[in-house]
């Protein structure tokens, strides 16, 4: 790994972090909130690739284990990473790694839809098949209805993929991927 990717990495964990000083959104049905968050596992993964952008937020997650508050709502420590947004948080190294393994195979052909699908799937779906499943574990409910419950992201990680897939074509010509390729 190079210092150029070590820095981008760190890079994209503070951005998270400063992703998270956005206030959540609580929802009286299901025990996790509704952050801004993801937008920068999406953007991590789009803008970095797979390997650089899954270790940003391996980074991240051990800097929140560490107990700094970088999670919406000013949340860190061990305790958030057992309670019931632990799978969401853990799903997101693996998601920014499918987003960018996904990017790095369309790059040459990369389109915003093309961008809004991959992270649709990897970001909204994957994070939501992993982090549902284990919220019901932890709180004592039904996977079903975890993942019923996780229905409410759906509009708002919709926008965000969009929002993310606009972002990563305008810097296309700046990304780390675009750099590695042409090398």
């Amino acid at each position: 790994m190079t210092t150029k990717e070590m820095v981008y990495a760190a890079l994209f964990a503070a951005l998270i972090g400063v992703l998270g000083m956005i206030p959540p959104i609580p929802l009286g049905f299901i025990p996790v909130p509704i952050t801004a968050q993801t937008l920068g596992v999406m953007l991590a993964g789009c803008f970095l690739g797979k390997k650089t952008g899954a270790l940003s937020l391996v980074l991240f997650i051990v800097l929140v284990a560490l107990g700094l508050p970088l999670l919406s709502g000013g949340r860190g420590g061990l305790s958030v990473l057992v309670g019931p947004s632990a799978g969401y948080i853990l799903s997101w190294p693996i998601a920014a790694f499918f987003i960018g393994f996904a990017i790095e195979k369309v790059w040459s052909s990369l389109k915003v839809w093309k961008v809004i699908v991959i992270n649709f799937i990897f970001g909204v779906v994957l994070v939501s098949l992993i982090g549902a499943p284990i919220m019901a574990l932890i709180t004592h409910t039904s996977i079903w209805a975890g993942l019923v419950g996780a229905t409410a992201f759906l509009p708002g990680d919709l926008i965000k993929a969009i929002i993310v897939a606009v972002i990563a074509i305008q810097l296309k010509a700046v990304s780390p991927i675009e750099q590695k390729l042409n090398n």
